[in-house]
């Protein structure tokens, strides 16, 4: 029994000894044994160090604020200025200020076509007489008497729909006598005046640009109002008169004027060419240089001013008509 038990521990030995001796014999002879992976093994992956990972790393620099916003401003200044609508249709993109704008439809009706020439003729005319100066009390024995006449010719082209360029002549003719003045402020203070005579005479002449712009009131374009600016040159002389003692002297002077001024207006068709209209003169910019000479004609002084101001003008209202000029063979306006 015993030899029985110490038979099988031997052979125990033996078949535990002979893989490890087979495997330090391979190992002498320079072989490495190899390990069995089982399925569920997981293979880790091999560290590298940091250095030799990348031997050039990459740079990452930001870039500074300013260098976006100058990027941000040149995608926006070469961004297409155009549009695509759902059906494929390009869209002009308008500038920003009117991008957002109602369109309320100022331009949907016509009252004048493009490539239409005006030619027309404007006169004012206004008389002072001594009964326009009774609404003041401190005046006595007045007698006087004036009249301002003006006459602008002008022709225009129409660029495009109800807008027009164009250029006005003018003749303007002022004359004013004052036969005999007394002002009287009452006997508290104790000032009388006596004017015995006075003469004024002013010829002048001018010459302008003008653009103007109507905006139709009705469908069928019969009525309309419109805006007009105007660039003039101006250029007379002034002739004053009065009576000194017993005998009667003058002084003259002549002037220059530019100015820059606003005339609204309304504006309706008589007949399908021919349009009545009327406008005010609301004001602008004045400058005025004068030279003044005296009774023999030699140069005594000048004067230079400039003013602003806007307000309704009633000795600047004209009346007048227009005569609407269009190519027949091009076929009706309409």
């Amino acid at each position: 029994m015993k030899t029985n038990l110490l038979h099988t521990s031997l052979l125990t030995l033996l078949l535990i000894a002979a893989p490890t001796t087979q495997a330090q014999e391979a190992t002498t002879e320079g072989n490495t044994p190899t390990q069995a992976i089982s399925p569920a093994t997981e293979i880790a992956p091999e560290e590298t160090p940091a250095d030799a990972a990348d031997p050039l790393p990459a740079l990452h620099t930001a870039a500074p604020a300013a260098d976006a916003k100058a990027r941000r401003k040149t995608s926006r200044k070469t961004a297409p200025a155009v549009e695509y609508s759902p059906g494929g249709m390009r869209i002009k993109r308008r500038f920003l200020p009117t991008r957002h704008r109602i369109d309320r439809e100022i331009n949907k009706n016509r009252f004048v076509y493009k490539g239409e020439t005006m030619c027309g003729l404007t006169v004012s005319y206004g008389t002072l007489s001594t009964e326009d100066a009774d609404m003041f009390p401190i005046f006595e024995n007045i007698d006087l008497s004036g009249n301002i006449t003006t006459v602008n010719p002008f022709v225009g082209y129409f660029y495009r729909d109800n807008r027009c360029i164009g250029v006005r002549f003018g003749y303007t003719h002022i004359s004013g006598k004052l036969n005999s003045l007394g002002i009287n402020l009452g006997e508290q203070n104790d000032l009388d005046i006596e004017i015995p005579w006075l003469d004024l005479t002013n010829d002048r002449f001018s010459f302008g640009l003008f653009h103007r712009s109507y905006v139709p009131l009705d469908e069928k374009g019969r009525f309309a109002v419109f805006g007009e600016i105007e660039l003039s040159l101006s250029t007379g002389e002034n002739v004053f008169a009065y009576q000194s003692g017993d005998s009667r002297k003058h002084t003259s002077s002549d002037n220059t004027t530019i100015k820059v001024w606003l005339n609204p207006g309304v504006a309706v068709y008589a007949f399908p060419n021919v349009c009545a209209a009327i406008s005010f003169g609301l004001g602008g910019f004045r400058y005025t240089h004068i030279n003044q000479y005296d009774q023999q004609g030699a140069k005594t002084g000048t004067r230079e001013y400039s003013k602003m101001n806007f307000r309704l003008n009633i000795a600047d209202i004209r009346i007048g008509l227009t005569i609407h000029l269009w190519n027949k063979k091009k076929g009706d306006r309409q």
